[in-house]
């Protein structure tokens, strides 16, 4: 099994962050996006969209991050991360919406701004974060996970795009709730955490 990853992706190390947690040996490759290797034939032969992750299990090829979790969670049998039934189906789907939409539009563009160079007005995009994370402190008031009374890939599909707000100035100090559910993804057995860039809120500790 391969995972075509980016170190600083946020949409790579959730898949990353789950494979290990699954235990599952996974073969890192790293794509240069720099050098633009994930424009290349041989790359686009994987994924069309030109984007990481890309896992690689035998013949089968899967795209986006999202999917992948869903993938690797129905392959290894594990219900507890992704449930059968239909409502527990329905509440992981709604988070993985989140982490496609809410998420990807507010803390991890407010990233995209300070780590990569992104055209995005910043202010919008932080005020977006904001908006989005009193709605999650909100939705974790009386709950530890955000699907189900334990961690599933909806947890996993949102924590690293969270942990790496203060990177894109996201101050995450007014959300004890949200601070509380990234510890405890941390203490998860077999995390990985997604690397730091001295980004943001974070240079004034690099």
């Amino acid at each position: 099994m391969k995972i075509h990853h980016h170190p600083l992706s946020g949409h790579a190390h959730r898949v990353v962050l789950f494979a290990s947690l699954l235990g599952l040996a996974a073969e890192l490759v790293e794509v240069d996006l720099a050098a633009g290797a994930h424009k290349q034939p041989a790359f686009l032969a994987l994924n069309p969209f030109g984007q990481v992750p890309v896992l690689e299990d035998g013949e089968v090829v899967i795209a986006d991050s999202n999917a992948i979790l869903v993938y690797l969670a129905k392959r290894a049998g594990r219900s507890d991360w992704l449930p059968e039934d239909a409502q527990g189906a329905a509440a992981v789907q709604r988070w993985l919406s989140v982490a496609a939409g809410e998420l990807a539009y507010g803390p991890a563009a407010a990233r995209l701004v300070t780590v990569f160079g992104a055209a995005f007005n910043a202010d919008e995009v932080i005020q977006r974060a904001h908006l989005l994370l009193g709605r999650m402190e909100q939705h974790l008031a009386k709950r530890d996970w955000f699907a189900a009374d334990h961690p599933t890939i909806a947890d996993v599909a949102v924590y690293s795009y969270l942990a790496r707000a203060p990177e894109g100035n996201v101050d995450l100090r007014g959300y004890p709730g949200v601070q509380g559910f990234l510890q405890r993804v941390e203490a998860l057995p077999g995390f990985v955490p997604f690397a730091q860039t001295p980004a943001g809120l974070m240079a004034a500790q690099a």
